[in-house]
């Protein structure tokens, strides 16, 4: 069986679609997956370019997605935030999620950024210890925050 990682091109937008909203599921959120293609193929490939992605395919099937992004720190200067790794539920447990781990952490090295974020719920116990592996730090001081309307404004 060939697996790739590869650059996401607009043509994986339909595929990485699905990976999310199987995510969403997962996370006990399947409503609230509210992106569309058209949007993510503006806001991946189109003059307002927010992200980037990579994806892993195994017999020409996406069966993985990393969605990152660059960010800025006052303290630190410029970063990555991991917005999601996504591996196909039939498909976890096969080493494909550290695969798409170290593709960003070796953008974020090849960046030279200061610092590599992300998050995790914390009742995911697998994503936890498999993050656990890399040294990574577990804040517990901050507080994630979140506006979604914008009535008052």
């Amino acid at each position: 069986m060939e697996t790739t990682l590869r650059v996401g091109e607009k043509k994986d937008i339909k595929a990485a679609l699905a990976l999310i909203t199987e995510l969403a599921i997962y996370e006990k959120a399947p409503n609230d997956v509210v992106v569309t293609e058209a949007e993510m193929l503006e806001w991946g490939f189109g003059s307002d370019k927010v992200f980037d992605f990579f994806v892993l395919e195994k017999n020409n099937v996406i069966i993985g997605l990393a969605l990152y992004y660059c960010k800025y720190s006052t303290w630190k200067g410029k970063c990555i935030f991991l917005e999601d790794i996504i591996v196909t539920q039939s498909e976890r447990g096969n080493g494909y999620g550290k695969l798409l781990f170290e593709a960003v952490a070796k953008v974020a090295k090849e960046k030279k950024v200061r610092r590599m974020e992300w998050q995790v719920l914390n009742w995911n116990k697998p994503a936890i210890n498999f993050y656990k592996k890399y040294n990574s730090h577990f804040d517990s001081e901050w507080i994630n925050c979140k506006l979604t309307e914008f009535n008052e404004f």
